[in-house]
């Protein structure tokens, strides 16, 4: 069995760790798309859209649910990709504490 002191020290690395990480993921940048690119949507690790680049075609066609639909496909495509590495670099830091059910 773990000694007390040493889950507890293990505990503050890890938060530590999981301070760090965030910092960095907020400076990363995850584009989704949709439409076979026709939309393009950045956003950052806090998941704020920082751009939406919409192909002059799709805005041409006057079809404005289809582009609302593509904008919210390329959001959640981008979100998507926030979440998986989230999932993925809290998982990498949890296993090292040997905590089973985390992440």
């Amino acid at each position: 069995m773990p000694n007390m002191f040493d889950m507890i020290r293990q505990a503050q690395m890890l938060k530590e760790k999981m301070a760090q990480f965030q910092e960095e993921l907020e400076k990363q940048s995850f584009t989704g798309s949709a439409g076979g690119g026709a939309v393009t949507v950045t956003l950052n690790g806090k998941h704020e859209v920082r751009k939406v680049l919409v192909d002059p075609k799709v805005m041409a066609s006057g079809d404005a649910d289809m582009l609302q639909d593509l904008i919210q496909a390329a959001v959640n495509d981008a979100g998507r990709q926030v979440n998986e590495k989230l999932k993925t670099e809290m998982g990498k830091m949890a296993g090292g504490l040997g905590l089973p059910g985390l992440f």
